[in-house]
């Protein structure tokens, strides 16, 4: 995903707020050369839009009638790509999921769509270096992950947040591999290639912004406008998929398939972004950035990726809440408004916290999540009881986790020194008596005491041990 694309381009159906709210049926856009329009009765696309997941309509005018008119015929298809870089999405990704879940809850099916192939070329979109090439054993160990990612969102959607389960949508995850094994590059080039025109190619957003740097930009990337195209063309084919949903900088790519399939077929479709996600900061969130917040649990914790959303600022709480969360507008305004009541108590941020990690890890996730909370910030003993191995792990990263037989008569200073939280000799000695030694949140300065179960010992057979106020050490005792 990349910086938003160039705001002159004359194709493009720009979705302005301000001028939404106020007027009832359609308006003009006051940005130069973008021509923008929409009604109030344009249901989905209209409830999409006031939630702020809709950004860019591709072509000019089809959100005023067209798509609009489609939607409301019966049950369409749209899609979405993603390019298995990694071996989970993250919560850049996670609006453009959102997107297809919207859809798919208003009846219409959704096809999620791995990028098995492309991901072996490379989108240059908002990339300033060439992608590094990728083994087709690490392809595959992410084309899991995503699957993976993929599959739980979709199930914790149904579970816990559709509204009519019976009336959802079908929903399909491809990989785009599979039909690039009949092409080979001869083939391809003459019978896909040739529908497309230079000038049009050279003249995207992507391609410029490359052309014009140091790096340059290679054929490989530059010919992967082609092959997304194909993939929309090839999903109209096989599904009569008409809609492509992509991040803001994918619109090139989105205008490149709606121009394929017109000429093989003669047939409309049609493009639609969300927003890119950033930080507070306004920079952009994706693995690129390097400050990726992953969907799956062995990059990103529950835990973690509620403490991200908790720990959001004011200001984008209304914001995120539309986009990240399913809850109608108007208990969207009642959170808010909770929340400015009193802002210490971080209303709107427990809720989003709450929604976006019952989505992304089910209620198992959420209560998880929750239980790490209070064992870590609220020095919770019963919580901490209640952790399993692997959310301490998950909790406490750094920590060292050793386990260990209990023998009779286990003191404070042989668990420190078993684990080396504490130097041998007086000195370490010295450390436990000064009160530098925390077990199970709770401060000792007896290092003879001897290890008492339900103070020292959880109930579970854990010990966390703080030296300090950073070093933590997990001790798993095995005979109890």
């Amino acid at each position: 995903m990349a910086a938003p694309v160039t705001r002159c381009c004359p194709h493009v159906w720009k979705l302005c707020s301000s001028s939404f709210l106020k007027i009832n049926q359609t308006f003009l856009s006051h940005r130069t050369n973008l021509h923008l329009s929409v009604t109030r009765n344009t249901g989905l696309l209209a409830s999409l839009y006031s939630r702020g997941i809709l950004k860019d309509c591709f072509p000019e005018g089809a959100g005023q009638l067209q798509l609009p008119l489609l939607l409301q015929s019966g049950s369409q298809t749209i899609y979405c790509g993603f390019d298995p870089t990694a071996d989970s999405l993250h919560v850049g990704n996670l609006l453009a999921v959102i997107g297809l879940l919207h859809f798919r809850n208003a009846g219409h099916n959704v096809v999620a769509l791995i990028g098995g192939a492309t991901a072996q070329i490379g989108d240059p979109s908002g990339k300033t270096t060439e992608r590094q090439t990728i083994s087709a054993d690490a392809i595959k160990t992410n084309e899991d992950g995503i699957r993976e990612s993929l599959h739980r969102v979709f199930t914790n959607h149904e579970l816990y947040f559709s509204t009519n389960a019976k009336k959802l949508g079908t929903i399909s995850v491809l990989n785009n591999a599979n039909w690039y094994r009949e092409w080979n590059a001869v083939s391809f080039l003459s019978d896909i290639g040739r529908h497309f025109r230079m000038g049009t190619m050279l003249s995207r957003h992507s391609v410029q912004s490359r052309l014009k740097s140091s790096e340059g930009m290679s054929f490989t990337e530059f010919s992967y406008q082609l092959f997304q195209a194909f993939d929309f063309y090839h999903l109209h084919q096989l599904y009569n998929c008409k809609i492509q949903l992509g991040g803001t900088d994918q619109l090139g790519n989105l205008m490149s398939g709606h121009d394929f399939i017109q000429k093989k077929t003669n047939e409309e479709v049609y493009g639609l972004t969300v927003p890119l996600v950033t930080t507070s900061m306004g920079d952009k969130l994706g693995k690129s950035a390097g400050n990726a917040v992953w969907l799956n649990r062995n990059r990103t914790s529950p835990f973690e990726l509620y403490q991200y959303f908790l720990r959001q600022p004011d200001s984008t709480m209304e914001r995120y809440l539309k986009l990240f969360t399913f809850l109608p507008m108007p208990e969207v305004d009642k959170v808010m408004e909770v929340h400015w009541k009193d802002p210490g108590k971080r209303a709107a941020q427990k809720r989003l916290a709450a929604e976006v990690t019952k989505l992304v890890h089910g209620k198992d996730g959420l209560e998880s999540a929750k239980r790490c909370t209070n064992a870590l910030y609220h020095s919770n003993l019963q919580a901490l009881e209640q952790m399993s191995d692997m959310e301490l792990q998950e909790l406490f990263k750094e920590a060292p986790f050793m386990e260990k037989l209990l023998e009779p008569g286990t003191t404070v200073l042989d668990a420190c020194r078993h684990i080396q939280a504490i130097p041998d000799g007086a000195r370490g000695y010295i450390m436990v008596q000064e009160g530098g030694v925390w077990i199970n949140h709770q401060q000792t300065n007896n290092p003879e005491q001897v290890l008492i179960a339900g103070q020292h010992i959880l109930a579970n057979g854990l010990s966390l041990i703080r030296v300090g106020k950073k070093n933590f050490y997990i001790l798993k005792w095995l005979n109890l």
